[in-house]
């Protein structure tokens, strides 16, 4: 039971994720989220290659946008059953804020510091055009992300 609400609180985080993006794409300057460089960076791991130049100009995967999409809920779910075997079931009884925002951005280490350089951006986004703002953009999403871990326990 716990596994399932892990995958249900991963499952709802992102979604709140995805909707903050969409709404993140609305205000000048941003753009709408895009998975296929992820998907491409997942189609290259199965040659055990893990850090890039730059993503863009590896082998392109045809599928590489939907394969982006699914890496992005597989590792949500994989998250949110991290977070409720460490919570255990009297977290689930009782949900707190704090333990979900602090799980959340402790997860940004893993953009920082294995899928950013893997994609060629460096560490946290070190190479990034303005990497200030990608850093920020990043602790914003995941502290969305841990609301949704949150409010999804409560409505569960």
């Amino acid at each position: 039971m716990l596994i399932l609400k892990g995958i249900l609180i991963g499952i709802g985080a992102n979604l709140l994720f995805d909707l903050w993006g969409l709404l993140l794409a609305r205000l000048p300057g941003m753009s709408r989220p895009n998975w296929a460089p992820v998907g491409r960076w997942f189609w290259h791991l199965r040659e055990g290659r893990v850090f890039h130049d730059d993503i863009a100009k590896a082998a392109p995967y045809a599928h590489e946008n939907t394969l982006g999409w699914i890496a992005h809920y597989a590792v949500a779910i994989l998250y949110g059953v991290v977070f409720a075997l460490i919570m255990g079931p009297d977290w689930f009884a009782n949900p707190t804020f704090l333990p979900a925002w602090i799980f959340a951005i402790v997860t940004v280490a893993a953009g920082w510091f294995l899928l950013q350089p893997g994609l060629g951006l460096g560490w946290a986004a070190s190479k990034a055009p303005n990497p200030a703002k990608v850093r920020v953009l990043n602790l914003a999403a995941h502290t969305v992300f841990g609301i949704g871990l949150y409010v999804t326990a409560l409505m569960i």
